[in-house]
C-alpha cells in the first residue's frame, strides 16, 4: 500500500527542504525524504549565508526541519531511496520506510567528494583541508597553505588561493600540467611548486601540520585547498531514467530544473556541481513557486 502526495522532495540540504518550506506555506501535500548523508556533514561551520554565517551545518539542517514540521501539510522521514520509477504519470518512490507515490519529483540529494588518494586527506578535509575559499578562505588567511591539484585549471585556482594568502606550495603529486611559462610565474610570485609524489599528511585532531613527500622531504603547512575534490551523484537518478551529465557533473535539465522527464526535477548541487547554501536555497524557493502556480491553475481548471 503506497501513500500519495503531491510532491516528494528527495534530500534534505538547503534546496531540498527550502522547496518543502515554500510548499508546505502553500498547503502542498509534500514528502521529503532524506538520507542525512549531506557531503558538508565533514565541516565546522558554513560561511557565506547572510544571518548564518558560521553556522555549524548541523544546526543549519535542525533549524530547517523544524521549520518545514512547523506545516502539517509536510511530513518528513529520515529514509534512503532504494528505487525509483515511472507508471503513467505517477512516480514511484521505494524508500526504507515504505512507498510514496506522487505526480511530481524534486532530486535535491547533492554531491559527495572524492578525495585524493594521499594518505591522511581524509584527517584534514572539512578541517583544515578544504576545496571552496568562499567558503573556508577567511579562516585561513596569511597561513602557511598547501595547494593540492594538477589540471590546466591549476593556474586559475592558485591565483585565487593567492588572494587570501602569499604563503603557498603548491603539490601536483607527479609532474605538473602546466606550461614552463606557467611554472615561471608561480616563481616570480614565490609561490613553491613541488612535483614530487606526496606520501602522507601529518596532522593533529584534524589540523594540518606538515606534507611528507616521497623523498621524506617535510613541508610546515597549517592548512591548505584542494583543486578538484572529483565529485559524484548522491543520487543515482541516471540509474533510473535517462539523464544526462553536464560537463559539472550536475544531472541536465532544461530551464526551470526540470529533466526530460516530464514531472521530474532537479536543483541544488545535484543540478550544478556545487551552488552553495544560498544559492540552493533561492533554487528550491524559486521551483516551489513555480509548481505551486502550475498546481494552482490546474486545480482552478478541475473546478470549472
Amino acid at each position: 500500500m503506497s501513500e500519495q502526495y503531491e510532491v516528494v522532495v528527495i534530500g534534505g540540504g538547503a534546496a531540498g527542504l527550502n522547496a518543502a518550506l515554500v510548499l508546505g506555506r502553500s498547503k502542498r501535500n509534500v514528502l521529503v525524504l532524506d538520507e542525512n548523508k549531506a557531503r558538508n556533514n565533514v565541516t565546522k561551520a558554513s560561511h557565506g549565508y547572510l544571518t548564518r554565517d558560521g553556522v555549524k551545518p548541523e544546526e543549519f539542517k535542525e533549524m530547517g526541519i523544524s521549520e518545514i514540521k512547523a506545516y502539517p501539510s509536510v511530513t518528513y522521514i529520515e529514509s534512503k531511496v532504494t528505487s525509483l520509477h515511472k507508471e503513467g504519470k505517477l512516480f514511484h518512490i521505494h524508500g526504507d520506510e515504505g512507498h510514496y507515490t506522487a505526480e511530481r519529483v524534486i532530486v535535491a540529494t547533492g554531491m559527495r567528494d572524492v578525495l585524493p588518494d594521499i594518505k591522511g586527506m581524509q584527517d584534514v578535509y572539512g578541517t583544515t583541508v578544504f576545496h571552496c575559499p568562499y567558503c573556508d578562505g577567511w579562516e585561513r588567511r596569511e597561513e602557511p597553505l598547501a595547494i593540492f591539484g594538477n589540471d590546466p585549471g591549476l593556474m586559475d585556482y592558485v591565483k585565487l588561493i593567492y588572494h587570501w594568502s602569499k604563503d603557498l606550495i603548491v603539490f601536483t603529486n607527479g609532474p605538473a600540467e602546466i606550461t614552463d611559462e606557467e611554472k615561471e610565474d608561480l616563481s616570480l610570485h614565490n609561490v613553491k611548486l613541488m612535483e614530487e609524489p606526496v606520501r602522507e599528511l601529518v596532522s593533529e585532531n584534524g589540523n594540518l601540520k606538515r606534507v611528507v613527500v616521497e623523498s621524506g622531504d617535510v613541508y610546515q603547512r597549517s592548512g591548505g585547498f584542494i583543486l578538484d575534490t572529483s565529485e559524484t551523484q548522491s543520487f543515482p537518478l541516471h540509474e533510473y531514467f535517462n539523464i544526462e551529465f553536464t560537463e559539472m557533473g550536475g544531472y541536465y535539465t532544461k530551464e526551470g530544473c526540470e529533466t526530460l522527464v516530464d514531472g521530474l526535477y532537479v536543483i541544488g548541487d545535484s543540478r550544478h556541481g556545487f551552488s552553495g547554501l544560498l544559492k540552493a536555497a533561492s533554487e528550491g524557493y524559486e521551483l516551489a513557486v513555480a509548481l505551486n502556480h502550475e498546481m494552482a491553475v490546474n486545480d482552478w481548471g478541475k473546478r470549472g
